[in-house]
């Protein structure tokens, strides 16, 4: 179930940098933050798959939901208003900030459910090698790290070493040269 839930993020985080690069929408500072907390959902099932399944794993993912949630709910609160049209692309007449509060409460509902198994958490504390684990997982481990990585990138070309544009219409650290 965890390497679905990586998985499930990795096409999510996809998908936003699918929808920046084939149309040039540059996320603002708090579609970053949303992708950051997206990135501490990934690293807490990341330390399930490697560790084992541990409260204090799933402690990690619901802080990040709960973050991510809010900043989601933030963005929200700023294009309610009647008449705004709201930022960046939409999917299904929603844009990504309302699909993204979706997600991390999805999330944050799967991992309260989970607590209610308690059989669930592993006892033992062996460390499961990458080598060591099957096929598919690796690949959506793979995945994870190729897509934030992608994300830091980008991430970094479009704000560098300084606060975020508001409103990006372009890379700063390729201005000069595209």
């Amino acid at each position: 179930m965890n390497a679905l839930g990586l998985l499930a993020l990795s096409g999510v985080l996809g998908f936003a940098l699918l929808n920046q690069f084939a149309c040039h929408d540059l996320p603002c500072p708090l579609c970053l933050l949303q992708r950051i907390a997206f990135t501490g959902c990934m690293f807490a099932i990341l330390l399930n798959i490697f560790y084992g399944t541990r409260p204090w794993h799933y402690g990690i993912l619901l802080v990040s939901a709960m973050l991510g949630a809010g900043i989601a709910l933030r963005q929200i609160s700023l294009h309610v208003i009647p008449g705004n049209p709201g930022y960046g692309g939409t999917v299904f007449s929603w844009h990504f900030y309302t699909w993204s509060f979706l997600c991390f409460t999805t999330i944050i509902a799967t991992v309260s459910l989970t607590f209610l198994v308690p059989s669930h958490f592993s006892v033992s504390s062996a460390f499961i090698g990458f080598g060591a684990q099957p096929a598919w997982i690796k690949l959506a481990v793979v995945l994870c790290y190729l897509v934030v990585s992608v994300n830091m990138v980008s991430a970094f070309l479009e704000c560098g070493f300084y606060a975020c544009a508001e409103n990006p219409v372009h890379y700063k650290l390729l201005q000069g040269w595209l």
